[in-house]
């Protein structure tokens, strides 16, 4: 059966990159960021093997196609945030039950954005689980929509690109491509998130450093 719907999944993505090509690209990515329903995993990396790889594309043009996912995803997310925004936790929690979102996952968005403000916008996008929901409580804090836009687009960017090159490198082997992404993803998504996080805290660090050598340079020239 899982096979069977593999196949179907390989076969419909395939029809709609040929026919439509990036846009295919960007419309299901904007599906995907809406909805959270179709994992971008296989319509990335299905990407970067059917209309890369097996056109002979040069590696290059792995970063154009990040390019187009992440609009899309952008786009996508943006739709999230704008209804969680307008109408508020009433309307998200119906929605949440009408397409059976786990209250669990909903609730660990919310405590992350809670802890971390606009930061886990930008690299929410690279932990499995969460990117697709870290639009919900943006929206629900009215967090300023440029700033929204800006942390979307610059995560979609690094997570959209790095599936299209794995699609590109491992595109002819699916099954490997699969169960490798399946294996490893949320915990290459953890590591860069927990990296990223060092480099906050190493931020604000060197900048109290900072501020305490210009408090003492002021004090001595008093």
């Amino acid at each position: 059966m899982i096979v069977q719907i593999e196949n179907y999944i390989l076969g419909a993505l395939q029809a709609l990159f040929d026919t439509w090509g990036w846009y295919g690209v960007v419309a299901m990515m904007i599906f995907e960021n809406a909805t959270g329903i179709t994992p971008s995993e296989i319509i990335l990396g299905l990407a970067g093997w059917f209309l890369l790889s097996t056109h002979g594309q040069p590696f290059s043009m792995v970063f154009l196609g990040g390019l187009y996912a992440a609009i899309g995803s952008i786009i996508g997310a943006s739709i999230t945030y704008w209804v969680s925004r307008l109408g508020g936790r009433p309307l998200i929690d119906r929605i949440a039950a009408w397409v059976r979102i786990d209250p669990a996952l909903l609730l660990r968005a919310e405590q992350l954005f809670q802890r971390w403000g606009p930061k886990i916008v930008l690299f929410g996008r690279l932990v499995p689980g969460v990117r697709t929901l870290i639009s919900i409580p943006a929206g629900l804090a009215r967090m300023p929509f440029p700033q929204f836009a800006l942390a979307t687009f610059a995560g979609a960017y690094g997570w959209c690109t790095l599936l299209i090159g794995l699609g590109y490198f491992l595109g002819y082997e699916w099954e490997r491509f699969s169960a490798l992404f399946k294996q490893y993803a949320l915990a290459v998504g953890l590591i860069v998130a927990a990296l990223f996080l060092a480099w906050l805290a190493g931020r604000e660090l060197w900048y109290r450093y900072l501020a305490r050598t210009h408090t003492r340079s002021e004090y001595n020239e008093e």
